[in-house]
């Protein structure tokens, strides 16, 4: 996958916590800020064949 730098607006590592069946990723803050994310917000992880991962905030409905 070739990504354009100029597209790119922050690169950040973070770890994974696993305790027993419970796994937790801290999301960095510039993601927070950049996505607006807010408690109970949710995200879409989408995983590519090649092990590329993609994750979005997941946007709200509107009810009918």
């Amino acid at each position: 996958m070739k990504i354009d730098l100029d597209d790119v607006k922050c690169i950040k590592e973070t770890a994974l916590t696993i305790r027993g069946s419970r796994r937790r990723i801290t999301v960095p803050s510039e993601v927070v800020e950049i996505l607006k994310l807010k408690n109970g917000d949710r995200l879409r992880w989408i995983v590519l064949a090649d092990g590329t991962i993609s994750l979005q905030k997941v946007k709200e409905q509107k009810p009918r």
